[in-house]
């Protein structure tokens, strides 16, 4: 079934961006689903794989809410994938830690979300797919067009977690 922009000759870029979006969020979750981990819990296990971030600091890496974030945390420590720590240099401070068992369900994770990656890319022809990730990632890296929201008086929730990278 082809997609096409709702006006044409005008492109609808959010119909765009959310229906691809949608799509790959789902394929996502069904395919970290069977390790007993949602899309959230792997974006957030992945920063904390590296022992030395804090909650706050994992919530502004993944585009989350803290309150999001330590409730997350909370799902990954229930599972046995997770622990908090206190913070040497903060007392106030948790440190967030993936456990043996996190390490390896996160590698397998890492497994599943590349080879989705891979498929969704290897759709288009390659010339297409390095200009697509190129512009995506002009419009959201730093200083890129559409990197911050703008200034807005009743602000959009953000549905789902930023990027998933460790």
């Amino acid at each position: 079934m082809a997609i096409t922009a709702p006006h044409e000759p005008d492109v609808d870029l959010m119909y765009l961006f959310n229906e691809a979006g949608h799509a790959l969020s789902t394929e996502m979750a069904a395919g970290l689903a069977g390790l007993g981990i949602t899309p959230r819990g792997y974006c957030v296990l992945a920063k904390a794989r590296r022992g030395d971030l804090t909650q706050k600091q994992i919530a502004e890496m993944s585009g989350l809410d803290k309150t999001t974030v330590v409730a997350t945390v909370d799902q990954l420590e229930a599972d046995g994938l997770a622990e908090r720590r206190p913070s040497p240099t903060d007392r106030r401070a948790r440190l967030v830690t993936a456990t043996p068992r996190g390490e390896r369900v996160a590698a397998e994770a890492d497994r599943v979300v590349a080879g989705l990656y891979r498929e969704v890319l290897d759709s288009l022809p390659a010339g297409e797919a390095r200009a697509l990730v190129a512009a995506l990632q002009r419009l959201v890296g730093e200083g890129g067009r559409l990197s911050a929201p703008a200034a807005c008086e009743q602000p959009v929730r953000r549905p789902r977690m930023r990027a998933v990278t460790a």
